[in-house]
C-alpha cells in the first residue's frame, strides 16, 4: 500500500528534517512528537502534534506520549482483513503506514563516567520500542525504519514503487528493527543488573562484521562480530584472519598503557619486546633488540604516526601486521610494497578500544569478567634497601609489559625497554630461567635491570635466578605464603624489592 501516513520521533535528529521535507513532497501526512516536532516545524515542514492525533495530551513530562490505541491500532491493524478494517474505522483507526523512530540515547548516557542510577533510568525508552515493535510485527503492511542510514533507501524505494515500499525492503527492515530493540533492552539490563548486583542471566547480540576463511586452525570456522570495523581501518594487504584480529585486540591493549612514544612487537599476542623514546626508530631499535627471532611473522604496533624513517627499519623484516593512528605518504609507499602486509590505523582512543567485557567460552557456558584495567597499584617497598629513581621506572616499565604477558610471566626491563621476557611456563622458574636464555641469544645483558613477575613468586629460587643474572630489584604483586622467604633472598642480594597489591596472571 501507499505510504500516506508517518509518525516520526527521533532522538538522534541527523538528516531527519531532510527526510521528513522528501516524505512532504510525496504527499506524506507527518505527525510527530516534542522535539521532533519542533524541529521540523523550524525547517518548515508541516507536521501534526501527536497530541492531535491522540486527542489526548503528552503527560508526565512527556513519559506518556504515543501509548495509545489511535497509534498502536493505526499501526498493528491488518490491511485487507475486513474484520481488522472495520473495527478500524469504529474505533476511529488512522493507518500510520510508516514508523521512523531512534531510542533514548541510553548507552551513550551510561558511558559518562559519573552518571548516576536516576539519569540512566530517565533515558530508558519505553514509547519508542513499543511503536518499533508495532510496525515491526505487521511490516507485511508498515515500514519501520531505526537507522539514519536507511533514510535514503526508504525515498528511493518510493519514489521507484509510486510511493510504496516493497516487502523485501520492510521485511530487512523489520528484523533490524527486532535486533536494535533486543541490544537496548540488553545494554538497560545489563547496567542495571551491574547496579543492582543480582543474579540476572548475561545475554549478548551483536552484528556480524564478516566471515572469516577460517578460525585459529583452518579446519575451524570462524567470524566476526561487533563493531571491530569502527575502530580498525585496514589501509592495505590482505583480509584479516581469527589470528591476527587476536593479535590486534592483544597489541592494541599493551599500547594504551603507554603514553610515550613507544613501539611494541607482539607474537600470537605475547610482547616480544617494547621500547620507548621520543624518536620512534629509537623506540623500535630498543624493542626489536629484545628478541630478534621471534619477531618474524609478528605484530607491530606503535602510539605515533609511522613516517619515513620507520617504515624503512621494520620493512626489512617480514610482519603480518603494523600498527599505528596514521602513517605518511613514504611510509605507506615503502609500507605497500609488501602485498601481503596488512597495515591497520587505529581509529579511535584507548577508552574506546579496550572491552567493556572479557568472555570466554568454556564446557557447558561462558565466563565473564571485567578486563584487567582498573585496578590501581599499591606499590610498597618490602626490601630493606629503597630503589633508585632509575630502578623505580625500569620496574613501572617491566610492569605495564608483564600484565600482557601469558603466565607464568617474567620480564627484565631498564626503563624505557623490555631486556627479556619469559612467558606461559609452568613454573615461574622456569619463566624466568627462560628469560635469561633469551637475553644471551639477544647478546643483552641483564646487569642493573628490573625484573617484574605478574603474581607472587612462591618461592625464592625464581628471585634468587633473578639476582644471579644481574637484577638488582623486583616488583611482584606479593601475597605468597612465602613472602617473608623471598623478601630475606632479596635483602641477602641487596635488591630493592617493591609489593604491588594487584596480580596480572593471564590464563
Amino acid at each position: 500500500m501507499k505510504i500516506t501516513r508517518a509518525l516520526i520521533s527521533v532522538s538522534d535528529k541527523m538528516g531527519i528534517a531532510e527526510f521528513a521535507r522528501a516524505l512532504e513532497k510525496q504527499g506524506v501526512d507527518i505527525i510527530s512528537t516534542g522535539g521532533t516536532a519542533e524541529l521540523l516545524r523550524k525547517k518548515g515542514v508541516p507536521v501534526r502534534e501527536i497530541s492531535s492525533f491522540t486527542g489526548y495530551p503528552e503527560v508526565l513530562e512527556g513519559r506518556v506520549k504515543t501509548l495509545h490505541p489511535r497509534v498502536h491500532g493505526g499501526l498493528l491493524y491488518k490491511r485487507a482483513n475486513p474484520k481488522h478494517e472495520k473495527e478500524a474505522r469504529e474505533q476511529g483507526f488512522e493507518p500510520i503506514d510508516l514508523v521512523v523512530v531512534n531510542l533514548y540515547p541510553f548507552e551513550q548516557t551510561i558511558a559518562k563516567p559519573d552518571v548516576t542510577l536516576a539519569e540512566a533510568i530517565e533515558n530508558i525508552d519505553i514509547g519508542g520500542p513499543s511503536m518499533i515493535r508495532s510496525a515491526a510485527k505487521n511490516y507485511e503492511s508498515v515500514t519501520v525504519v531505526v537507522d539514519p542510514a536507511d533514510y535514503n533507501l526508504v525515498l528511493e524505494t518510493m519514489r521507484d514503487n509510486d510511493g510504496k515500499t516493497t516487502l523485501k525492503l520492510r521485511e530487512r527492515l523489520a528484523i533490524k528493527a527486532f535486533v536494535k530493540t533486543s541490544s537496548y533492552d540488553r545494554a538497560i539490563s545489563t547496567f542495571l543488573n551491574q547496579e543492582q548486583t543480582t543474579d540476572a542471566s548475561f545475554s549478548l547480540t551483536m552484528p556480524l562484521v564478516a566471515h572469516l576463511r577460517y578460525g585459529e586452525n583452518p579446519h575451524q570456522k570462524a567470524a566476526l562480530y561487533g563493531d571491530f570495523d569502527r575502530h580498525f581501518e585496514k589501509l592495505h594487504g590482505k583480509d584479516l584472519s581469527f589470528n591476527n584480529i587476536l593479535d590486534i585486540s592483544a597489541a592494541t591493549s599493551l599500547i594504551c598503557d603507554f603514553e610515550e612514544p613507544t613501539v611494541a612487537i607482539l607474537k600470537h599476542t605475547n610482547p616480544c619486546g617494547v621500547g620507548s623514546d621520543s624518536d620512534l626508530r629509537q623506540a623500535w631499535e630498543k624493542a626489536f633488540a629484545t628478541d630478534k627471532q621471534a619477531p618474524f611473522g609478528g605484530i607491530i604496533i606503535c602510539n605515533r604516526e609511522i613516517d619515513e624513517s620507520l617504515a624503512k627499519v621494520i620493512s626489512e623484516i617480514f610482519s603480518e601486521v603494523i600498527i599505528a593512528p596514521e602513517f605518511s605518504g613514504e611510509a605507506r609507499t615503502i609500507l605497500q610494497k609488501k602485498k601481503n602486509l596488512r597495515l591497520i590505523r587505529l581509529l579511535a582512543s584507548c577508552l574506546e578500544l579496550l572491552p567493556k567485557k572479557d568472555v570466554r567460552s568454556v564446557c557447558g557456558g561462558l565466563l565473564v569478567q571485567d578486563p584487567d584495567t582498573g585496578a590501581k597499584d599499591k606499590e610498597r617497598v618490602v626490601s630493606k634497601r629503597q630503589p633508585t629513581q632509575s630502578e623505580l621506572e625500569a620496574m613501572r616499565f617491566g610492569w605495564r609489559v608483564v600484565k600482557h604477558v601469558k603466565s607464568n610471566a617474567i620480564v627484565y626491563s631498564a626503563s624505557d625497554r623490555t631486556l627479556a621476557i619469559g612467558a606461559g611456563q609452568m613454573s615461574r622458574v622456569d619463566s624466568s630461567r627462560v628469560a635469561i636464555w633469551k637475553a644471551q641469544e639477544a647478546g643483552l645483558s641483564l646487569k642493573g635491570s628490573a625484573i617484574a613477575s605478574d603474581a607472587f613468586f612462591p618461592f625464592a629460587d625464581g628471585l634468587i635466578a633473578a639476582a644471579d643474572a644481574g637484577a638488582t630489584c623486583a616488583v611482584q604483586p606479593g601475597g605468597s605464603m612465602r613472602d617473608e622467604e623471598v623478601i630475606a633472598a632479596a635483602d641477602e642480594r641487596e635488591m630493592a624489592m617493591i609489593f604491588t597489591g594487584v596480580r596480572h596472571f593471564r590464563h
